[in-house]
Formats: C-alpha cells, sequence, structure tokens
C-alpha cells in the first residue's frame, strides 16, 4: 500500500461512518468522517459501485481526508475480492427508494396509527434485491436500472411477481407500469441473470386457476428463474377501507398445496428442479405433513420463510437424539412462539423431557391482539401481548423468546417494550435465541448446567 498526496479538488463525495478493526481502512488510518470520492478513477453513485469497484486487486482510492482538510489518494495492491473495511451511514449510500405501488395485501397499509415513523416506510429498491435479498416488483425501476443489474451481472435479483397475469396484476398492484415485469424479466433471463420470485396468494385474486397459469408462465424462464415461492397473504385486524381480502381456510390450504405438488413433480421429472414452492404456512394450516429436505432444492428460499419449519424440525430432532440422557435437578424452562408454531414445538420439547429426566418445558403459543388473530408468527409479537398472556403463569426459571420478536440490533420489541423493561416486569431471566434447533438446545443445555444431579 503506497500513500499518496494528492491536491486535485473534488466534490461529489460519501462520508465515511467508520472502519472495521483490522482493515485494509484501519491500517491506512482513513477516520470516521472522512470522505470517499472515488475509486480507481471513478465516483461511486452509491453501493453497488462500491461493491464492484472493491473487487479489483489494485486499487487507487481518494479519499478527502477530514483532519488536513484535502483529498489523498492510496495505491492499494490486495486480494482480489478483499473488502477495504469502510462502513458507511447506510447500507445503499444512497437515498433510499420508496414503493409507488398501492399493493391490495401490503402488510404496512394494516398498520395502526402511532407506530414509529420508519415502519411505514416502503422500499422497492432495486439494489436491496442484491444487497440483502429483498424482494422487488420490477414497477419502480427504469430500463437504465435494468441494464446497470446486467452490466454488473448482480444475481440473485429477487422479483415480486404474485401473477403473471398483467391486468391482474394491475389490479393487485394499482401501478401503471406493472406490466413492465415481462419485459424487464426477458432481459435478465437473455443476460442470464439468476432470479427468485414470489407469490404473495390472495384468496380469490391469483389463487386457483390463476396460480396455474402464473406458474406455468414463470416455467419459461427456468433456469435462470430458479425458484418461485408461494406465500398466504398476512391479515391484520387494521384493513378499515383496504380490499376485501379473507383468510385462507383449512380446505382452500390442501387445494393450494396439491395443485403446488403436480406441478412439483412435473419440473421435478423435466428439470431436476422442484421450482415451485409453498410458505411453511400452507401446510401447517391444512394440517399436512411438511414436505421432506430435499423438496426445498437446498433451501433457495429459506429468509422468505419457505423451509424454515422443516429444517428445524430436522435440527432438533437430529440434535435431540444424539443427546446422551441425564438426571438434573427439577427445573423448568418456558418457550414463547407464536399460535401457528406451537404445536410443532411443543411436540420437540416432549421428545427433549425424555432426553433429560426432571426437566420441564412450557411452551406458550401467544395470541396476537396487536394485529389480530389472523396473524399467527412469532416475528410479529409485541411486547404487550406477550407480557398479557404470561403475566399470571409460572414460568420457572428462564423464559425463552424467538430473537425475531426483537427489532434488527435493538433491544427493543416491534411496540418499543425494551428487554430491560420485559425481563423486570416478568421476574425471570429471559433468553433470546435464533430460529435454529442448534442453537435452542445448545441453549437449553447451558441453562440445564448447573442443575444437573
Amino acid at each position: 500500500m503506497e500513500l499518496k498526496h494528492y491536491n486535485k479538488d473534488e466534490t461529489h463525495y460519501h462520508e465515511i461512518l467508520g472502519v472495521e478493526q483490522g482493515s485494509i481502512a484501519d491500517e491506512l488510518g482513513i477516520k470516521a468522517g472522512d470522505k470517499l470520492i472515488s475509486i480507481n478513477g471513478k465516483k461511486v453513485q452509491d453501493a453497488l459501485d462500491y461493491h464492484l469497484f472493491v473487487k479489483e486487486e489494485f486499487i487507487d482510492l481518494m479519499i478527502y481526508d477530514l483532519v488536513h482538510a484535502e483529498p489523498w489518494l492510496y495505491e492499494i495492491e490486495k486480494d482480489e475480492e478483499e473488502d477495504l473495511g469502510l462502513i458507511f451511514d447506510n447500507n445503499l449510500m444512497d437515498e433510499y427508494r420508496s414503493c409507488r405501488n398501492k399493493c391490495v395485501f401490503c402488510f404496512i397499509d394494516q398498520l395502526p396509527e402511532g407506530m414509529r415513523e420508519t415502519l411505514y416506510f416502503k422500499d422497492d429498491d432495486a439494489r436491496l434485491s442484491f444487497l440483502q435479498g429483498n424482494y422487488i416488483t420490477l414497477t419502480n425501476m427504469t430500463g437504465r436500472e435494468v441494464d446497470r443489474i446486467i452490466e454488473y451481472h448482480l444475481s440473485p435479483i429477487n422479483i415480486s411477481i404474485h401473477t403473471m397475469n398483467l391486468e391482474l396484476r394491475q389490479k393487485m398492484l394499482k401501478n401503471k407500469n406493472s406490466g413492465k415485469i415481462v419485459a424487464y424479466m426477458d432481459q435478465l433471463y437473455k443476460a442470464g441473470i439468476t432470479m427468485n420470485g414470489q407469490i404473495v396468494l390472495c384468496k380469490g385474486l391469483n389463487d386457483r386457476d390463476e396460480l396455474a397459469y402464473s406458474i406455468e408462465a414463470l416455467s419459461q424462464y427456468m433456469p435462470h428463474l430458479q425458484s418461485v415461492s408461494v406465500v398466504p397473504v398476512g391479515l391484520s385486524k387494521h384493513r378499515d377501507g383496504l380490499y376485501p381480502l379473507e383468510p385462507f381456510t383449512k380446505e382452500d390450504c390442501i387445494e393450494v398445496v396439491k395443485l403446488v405438488e403436480a406441478y412439483q413433480q412435473q419440473y421435478m421429472t423435466i428439470h431436476s428442479s422442484h421450482f415451485i414452492h409453498l410458505g411453511d404456512e400452507f401446510y401447517i394450516m391444512a394440517g399436512l405433513e411438511l414436505p421432506s429436505e430435499d423438496t426445498y432444492d437446498g433451501y433457495l428460499q429459506l429468509e422468505n420463510g419457505v423451509g424454515m419449519t422443516r429444517m428445524f424440525v430436522d435440527d432438533l430432532s437430529r440434535d435431540i437424539k444424539a443427546l446422551d440422557p441425564v438426571i438434573i435437578q427439577p427445573t423448568k424452562i418456558s418457550l414463547i412462539t407464536g399460535k401457528l408454531f406451537e404445536p410443532i414445538l411443543r411436540n420437540l420439547m416432549i421428545m427433549l423431557e425424555g432426553k433429560v429426566q426432571n426437566l420441564e418445558l412450557q411452551v406458550i403459543g401467544v395470541e396476537n391482539i396487536f394485529f389480530g388473530p389472523k396473524i399467527t408468527v412469532s416475528g410479529l409479537l409485541t411486547g404487550k401481548d406477550i407480557l398479557h398472556q404470561v403475566k399470571d403463569l409460572d414460568l420457572g426459571h428462564y423464559l425463552y423468546l424467538p430473537d425475531n420478536v426483537l427489532r434488527n440490533g435493538e433491544n427493543v420489541l416491534l411496540d418499543d417494550i425494551m428487554v430491560s423493561d420485559m425481563e423486570k416486569a416478568i421476574g425471570v431471566p429471559m433468553a433470546f435465541i435464533d430460529c435454529f434447533g442448534s442453537n435452542l438446545i445448545q441453549s437449553i443445555l447451558n441453562h440445564i448446567e448447573p442443575f444437573r444431579t
């Protein structure tokens, strides 16, 4: 790495929020408050440019030094793909682009008034699809942005499709640009860009024959469109004045499963891929066994909630079977979950009780009063609902909660209740665990260690 003084006047920059300890930027002495001017003589528009430019092995990094109040040019030789360690004030290094759709199923429109302002922001930014895995509708994009995805060969791009019936898509998204999806997907397909798709299924709109039509139309984009998930619409109780949507019944869910599984068998025979995948809720609400692990084709849409239950059950079952039987002093641990997952988690905890004598595991399925009883997942539980429904229960020695009830990176729940206040009100130590089986088992083993006989 070589440092050169550089006098060229530059005005386009990105302020550096910080640097990672031990990184290239740290070694160079770059500090928070310094400004990124250019990389290899090119202005950095946003995070897409930054991630592309820093992949090079040789980099000319132009930084405005705050202390000396002048630009400096760093000549850097590094390993290819090695990051510089610069941290910026947001992941995009640019303004977030808001969504101009007015989707009939949008969950943000179903939020009650009075919540934190940032919760009402709707993003539909193509850059977040690549950087964070967000799903985008392609309605808020320009042709230049599609060209940029192709130019940088950004993959995968996650697309909220919902239906391939363009007239119906305009009705559901309420955006005159909704029909652009075909032209844009054609361009991405021809360029070999890997895509994933999502369909939010709404009863009476894009289900049944419409769903079949969409699946068949989307299969034409295989193999570059590597997977499509179908998830049920989430309906809160705050829908006054919104499009009248109905929840799926058990019979509806059975019908959806049959339709999708028929296509899975067809595509597996022809393409060696199941291609179309159902959200876990459809199987649970239908009262059907979850598909086997190989049905999910490597869990391509795990972050979209597709296959997460199967992975959890398999991981936890394997870990429980591998345990040696143990005897402990009488110990009780309570676990919080949503109503949908309650019976599944309870059955797994009964298995664990069989291996640990004198361990009582109480599973508490909390009903969502804040958003309404149709919202049954743990990630939308509020502190008030949890507190109200456990206050009169004997919670034992510890209370476990899934970490998805917390805001990202914060010790606060969705309704602004602090973890410290909640623990004080509950009166027992709380532990937050993620949604994968091995972590839950290890946490329980750590907490029962002092109670071994």
